[in-house]
Formats: C-alpha cells, sequence, structure tokens
C-alpha cells in the first residue's frame, strides 16, 4: 500500500467561498485515498499564498519528507495551483520531490509526468493560476495608485497617525496624540540645525515618543507629515506628490527646512548642553581651568562619612573646587541678569520695535522668493527655448528642469509659509510679559529644574567657558541679549523715589546750535546687540529720530 502526504493549503477568503476551503479539500483528498487505497501518513494545513514555496508548512513538510525518505510514495493535493502559482518555481520543487522519492499529483487534473506530452498539460495547468495571480497584482496596483491620487493614505499608518474608518466605511488616517505632540516638536528641533538626529530621537524617546531609529529616520523624509501623499513613477507615470486628505502635521516649509539640516546645508552653533545624569554637576563641560585652560571634568570623592562633589582639572596642575560651592555662586551670577522693575518699559519697546523689524524682514523675504520663483521660471523658458532650437539636448534639458522643478517646489513651501506669517501683534503682550516674568525669576526657575534644563539654561547665556576663581565666574563672551540686561542693570541708578528720567532724557536730546541746520548727532544712536559696557553715570532710553525708534545712551 502507497503511503501519501496531503496538502491543504487556503490563502484567502474568497478562495474559501469558491470551495477551497481546508476542510473541503481534506474531505475530497482522504475520500481520493479510500478509494485507490492509499495510506494517510500526515496532512499538512497551509495558509500562505502559492507565489513562492517559502511557506512554513511547505518548509516543514520538506523537512520531514528527509527524514522519511524513500518511505512516502505521494504528496496529493486537489489542483495545481494548490501546489505553486509560479510554473518555473514548480517544475524545480517536483525535482526535489522525485529526488526525496514522492511523486506530487493534484487529484482532480491527475497527469502521468514520466509521459513527455503530459508536461504541456502541466504548463496550462501552472500558467492559468500564474496568470490570475498577476492579472490580480495590476488590478490591486491600480486601485491603489487610483485611491492615492485622490489623496488617501495607503497602509498602515505612519508615526503620529492611526487608521480609522469613519461612519460611512471610508479608511483615513488621524493625528494621533500624544505622539503627533512630540514627533512635531522633535521635527522642529532637527530643522534649527543645532541638534543632531541621533541627539533629538533619543531625548524623544525619552519623553516618550514609541518607535524605533529607523521608523523616525523615515518620518523626516516622509511627506505626509506636511499633507502630502507620495506617488511613486510607474511606467509613464513621473513621481509627483499629491495633496492628501489627511490632515497636515508640519508646515511645507518646516518639512525642507529639516531635509536641509539633514543634508548639511543648515548647520549653526551648536550649545554645549550634553546631557547628564549626576544632578551635582550641572557646570560640567562649562568651566575650564583657570592655570591651563583645560575643560574641567567632574567626580565624587569618598569621605570617612560621606561622599564629596568636585569639579577638578584632569592635567597635573591640581584645580579642584567644591561643586556645591561653585553651583552656588553661579546662582548668584545669574542673578545679574534679572531686569530690573524700571528697565521692563523699555525691554518691551525693544522687543516691539524688533517684531515690527521682522515684520518688515518677512515682506522683503516675500519679495526675494516672487523674484526667485521668476528667475527659475525664466530659466526653464530659456531652457524650453534652447531645445526647441537643438542648441540643448534633451537629457541636458531634463536636468535643468529636474533642478529647477525642485527649487520651485522649495521656493512655493517659502511662499506659502511667507504668506500666512500673521502681519498683527495680537497676543505680543501677552507674551513679552511672560517672557519678563521668566526673566525675572530666572534664578528659581534654574533651582528648580532637572539637571538637563539646567544645562539648556547654561548654554543658551553662556557659548563660551566659565572660568571659577576666587568665589567668581567669569567669562570671555555670553549671549547678547543677556549682555543687554546685564549693562543696563550695571549702569542704572538706585532710585528709591521712582521718579521718571523721561524730562531729562529728552532735553539732552535737543541738538547743539551752529552754522549747519540743527540736528540730531547719529553718533548717539547704538543698537541693541552692539552696546558696550559704559562707565558709571550713563542712562539708556528710547527716542524718535527721523521717524523711527532708537536706543541711546546719554550721560545723566
Amino acid at each position: 500500500m502507497k503511503i501519501a502526504y496531503l496538502y491543504v493549503r487556503v490563502s484567502t477568503d474568497e478562495q474559501a467561498d469558491k470551495g477551497y476551503s481546508q476542510r473541503g479539500q481534506e474531505e475530497m483528498l482522504r475520500k481520493y485515498c479510500e478509494i485507490n487505497r492509499i495510506s494517510v501518513s500526515k496532512v499538512i494545513y497551509e495558509d500562505h499564498s502559492a507565489k513562492t514555496f517559502e511557506r512554513p508548512a511547505w518548509a516543514g513538510l520538506l523537512s520531514d519528507l528527509k527524514k522519511a525518505k524513500g518511505r512516502v510514495d505521494l504528496v496529493l493535493f486537489t489542483k495545481w495551483d494548490r501546489f505553486s502559482r509560479n510554473a518555473g518555481d514548480a517544475y524545480h520543487m517536483i525535482g526535489v520531490l522525485r529526488k526525496l522519492g514522492a511523486e506530487p499529483q493534484a487529484i482532480e487534473q491527475p497527469l502521468d509526468l514520466s509521459v513527455p506530452e503530459n508536461k504541456m498539460m502541466l504548463a496550462f495547468y501552472m500558467a492559468a493560476p500564474e496568470v490570475e495571480n498577476d492579472r490580480r497584482a495590476l488590478n490591486t496596483i491600480a486601485g491603489m495608485r487610483r485611491a492615492q491620487k485622490e489623496g488617501r493614505y495607503m497602509g498602515v499608518a505612519p508615526i503620529g497617525y492611526i487608521n480609522r474608518i469613519s461612519e460611512s466605511g471610508r479608511k483615513y488616517i488621524a493625528i494621533d496624540q500624544p505622539q503627533a505632540r512630540l514627533l512635531k516638536q522633535a521635527f522642529e528641533e532637527v530643522a534649527t540645525g543645532i541638534y543632531t538626529v541621533e541627539e533629538v530621537y533619543k531625548r524623544a524617546a525619552r519623553k516618550g515618543l514609541k518607535c524605533g531609529k529607523t521608523t523616525f529616520w523615515r518620518a523626516l523624509e516622509n511627506p505626509v507629515y506636511f499633507g502630502k501623499i507620495e506617488l511613486k513613477s510607474y511606467r509613464d507615470e513621473k513621481a509627483r506628490l499629491i495633496d492628501g486628505q489627511h490632515e497636515a502635521m508640519i508646515t511645507e516649509k518646516l518639512f525642507y527646512d529639516i531635509q536641509d539640516a539633514i543634508d548639511g546645508k543648515r548647520k549653526r552653533q551648536r550649545p554645549n548642553i550634553r546631557e547628564l545624569s549626576n544632578a551635582a554637576f550641572e557646570l560640567r563641560g562649562f568651566l575650564k581651568c583657570p592655570k591651563c585652560g583645560k575643560v574641567l571634568t567632574a567626580s565624587e570623592s569618598k569621605g570617612r562619612s560621606a561622599r564629596y562633589a568636585y569639579y577638578h582639572c584632569r592635567a597635573s596642575c591640581g584645580v579642584r573646587h567644591p561643586a556645591p560651592v561653585v553651583n552656588e555662586v553661579f546662582v548668584r551670577e545669574l542673578q545679574k541678569f534679572k531686569p530690573r522693575k524700571a528697565t521692563v518699559s523699555l525691554f518691551t519697546e525693544l522687543v516691539v520695535n524688533e517684531f515690527s523689524d521682522q515684520i518688515r524682514s518677512q515682506q522683503k523675504e516675500k519679495k526675494r522668493v516672487l523674484e526667485e520663483i521668476q528667475k527659475q521660471n525664466e530659466r526653464l523658458t530659456k531652457a524650453r527655448e534652447l531645445l526647441l532650437s537643438s542648441v540643448l539636448d534633451a537629457k541636458d534639458y531634463k536636468i535643468i528642469k529636474s533642478e529647477a522643478e525642485d527649487q520651485l517646489l522649495k521656493l512655493e513651501a517659502r511662499l506659502i509659509e511667507a504668506t500666512n506669517q500673521r502681519q498683527h501683534t495680537l497676543d505680543l503682550d501677552s507674551k513679552v510679559e511672560r517672557a519678563i516674568s521668566i526673566l525675572s525669576n530666572l534664578d528659581e526657575i534654574y533651582q528648580k529644574a532637572d539637571i538637563n534644563r539646567k544645562r539648556e539654561i547654561i548654554g543658551s547665556i553662556y557659548p563660551e567657558k566659565l572660568v571659577f576663581s576666587e568665589n567668581n565666574c567669569r567669562t570671555g563672551r555670553i549671549n547678547k541679549v543677556a549682555a543687554l540686561i546685564y549693562n543696563i542693570n550695571s549702569t542704572l541708578p538706585h532710585k528709591k523715589t521712582g521718579t521718571s528720567d523721561e524730562n531729562s532724557s529728552k532735553f539732552r536730546l535737543v541738538p547743539r546750535a551752529g552754522v549747519e541746520p540743527a540736528r540730531v548727532l547719529p553718533h548717539w544712536c547704538l543698537r541693541p546687540t552692539r552696546l558696550p559696557i559704559p562707565p558709571p553715570g550713563l542712562a539708556f532710553g528710547i527716542a524718535k529720530v527721523e521717524g523711527r525708534s532708537v536706543f541711546y545712551k546719554h550721560f545723566a
């Protein structure tokens, strides 16, 4: 009596509806074996596609055949499309089975493969399901591209989005909070060009972003996040971006800023804000040795009853400072940058003036972008004319066209961003008040912050290393805004009466009399970012000169 393995395969519900269910196939195979007096040794159930033979159950079947080589005569299935849907793979697998002593056979399409003419029938049986499979694949691709052209995202939603189904049954992707908020913050940090992608990813992961590093990299280059669907090239169709039906997470300008940062086109000075875990060493990496100039490190020494933290130099110069003392001195140093109440109105007016300048800059930027767009369009027109006149070949024209289209895409994103900028100062006053409040309590905020936040504050104020000596901290250069606050605080007289210098300030702006027409002396006006530390006795103010607000100094 012959011994057989029964192979039962079904991959879709549609096949089950056509009578290809596992139960139906098994009943037919067992009945065939009973009629032909064939002993059933094993039944193998498969639920994978027959495009290839990379199927778990089939791999197990081959393993069992190798162990029972020569003891199994047949591998039975209902039809040849249950065996394979690829003619080339099927011929190869038939040879493998024969070497193991087993003959494959379809009970509904029986063939004696020892007869050469039957190979033609086998080719027909194998070609029909392969053609059906290819047709199904083409229909699937066409349907997916049609949906993408309509702006629908196909597949599993990317990180920051979630798959949803509307009441009408339409599938779509929606923003998934709080993952979307964390991802947007990460995008904004990458776009600055200050932090590496690795640093941004680690910080976002600590905050709760749930994705791998590879997924994060793909998200940075995915146009889905600014509301577009990428339609890839197919046959004669070129790749392009389609307006998506989903809600955008970031602006188009931010997306292209991220690409520039990744490509290295956007590099900015990196503040020294390496993250640490030991809260006692908040100034580690910011201090340098007063003797040799090397950066101080930090460590703890074990005493008789406790451990003591120190900042110290690695060199043999022997510089060593107790960490609690240095940290306390630094907190007192921060108090120098707290604006006094008498200067709040001055700072507010400076910020408003700066905001107005930014509005004017945005308008100029919009004008420049429009001019660049016009230049690129003229470049395309000229290249097209050269192509028609046979001066330029088609290959060079395609290169020029591709470069111009890329530039136009970025310029259009910048134009949209400039157009959407708010041209008014609504809510500006409240933001200025909040900023003044933060600056006024800078030392308290610093003391309550965690180690990483503290180091961000230090790095934002001190772009250069600090030197600690004789219970004082000093540095060669500080942030321009912090320098302005320090200069005003150190030169503003300490008034107890709270009187105003408004009249005296206006009086000292009266120009000198002379032969030439009277005018305000322009050398009295200074920009805030270039303000030096003045000698005692100077005062500061805002005045209108030729219709423009300027920052001035005068002797009190």
